[in-house]
């Protein structure tokens, strides 16, 4: 068996050197595709593997299509919108991520950008504290968790708005529960975003959503570009000149917003959320760990593409 590791952006050694103990172990053969620059390149990778792990990369229908003996592709990470998971049911390929492994990550980086842009971006004004405040966590699932668990140790209180986890599961946390996103957002002056992108998602954080925020309002995206309206998001930052916005995603028109509204807004320079050697060495093992799990046991626990 052959498993692939096609990262763009590689792992940190630490990680690929566990993934390598994983497969190894299974007595299968690890390939490394690092840091390449042309889709060709992973196209003529894909050609005759087993397994697949990819972190940001793009599982596209052409790739799927070039990996004649894939049988299953795992993403180092939460999301996956980044695999065509249509195009792999067809080809029978079980998609796969790693829920959990990255959480600690974003929700550390959630909170700091929210005590960056609270002071003013560190530009030796003065700001203002978190104490006190209320954060809302949009999505309360294994990052939205952790945010709130650390922003209560700021001193803020915490409430969250998801319909697929019961009220009693956030409740019995001492969460605040809301049960629309125009209730939560209507009594927080901070949002964390952790929803996922898809259909229904999609430019969902509109003005007229936004705009229910109370006056000194910041959003906090470590979630996906896709899912913040951005044209009505400047629309907003211009009618309200209390409204910060922060993500570890720079958008579309980052220089546009960056231009109108300096010191108002700070975007990492690439996905951040993901970005530590700890987060790293958790999702590779993961990734390996699932690959095997499935090709000697027939473990689908964390397919996506049911």
């Amino acid at each position: 068996m052959k498993v692939l590791v096609a990262t763009e952006k590689p792992f940190a050694p630490a990680a690929v050197n566990a993934i390598k103990t994983v497969v190894e172990n299974a007595n299968y053969e690890l390939v490394l595709l690092e840091k390449y620059s042309d889709n060709s390149e992973l196209l003529a990778a894909v050609a005759d593997v087993d397994a697949m792990i990819i972190r940001s990369d793009k599982a596209t229908k052409e790739v799927l299509d070039a990996a004649k003996n894939l049988k299953i592709i795992v993403r180092a990470g939460a999301g996956y919108d980044n695999i065509d998971l249509a195009t792999a049911s067809e080809k029978n390929i079980v998609a796969m991520n790693t829920p959990g492994q990255n959480s600690n990550a974003v929700a550390e980086l959630a909170i700091g950008m929210m005590v960056y842009v609270a002071r003013g971006l560190f530009n030796g004004k003065a700001g203002s504290e978190l104490k006190g405040k209320t954060i809302g966590i949009h999505a309360y699932g294994n990052v939205g968790k952790l945010v709130g668990n650390i922003a209560k140790g700021f001193g803020m209180k915490v409430a969250a708005f998801d319909p697929f986890i019961s009220a009693e599961t956030i409740d019995a946390d001492g969460v605040t529960v809301y049960n629309s996103a125009e209730e939560l957002y209507s009594n927080c002056q901070y949002i964390s975003l952790h929803i996922p992108a898809n259909d229904k998602t999609k430019e969902s954080i509109n003005y007229e959503l936004l705009n229910k925020m109370p006056k000194g309002a910041t959003l906090v995206n470590t979630a996906r570009k896709e899912v913040v309206n951005e044209t009505e998001l400047v629309k907003l930052m211009t009618d309200r000149e209390d409204f910060k916005y922060v993500s570890d995603i720079a958008p579309n028109n980052a220089e546009e917003l960056k231009e109108k509204f300096d010191g108002r807004v700070y975007f990492t320079p690439k996905k951040m959320g993901a970005q530590t050697s700890e987060a790293n060495i958790n999702a590779g093992i993961a990734a390996a760990t699932q690959i095997v799990n499935f090709l000697e046991n027939g473990d689908t626990t964390f397919q996506v593409n049911k």
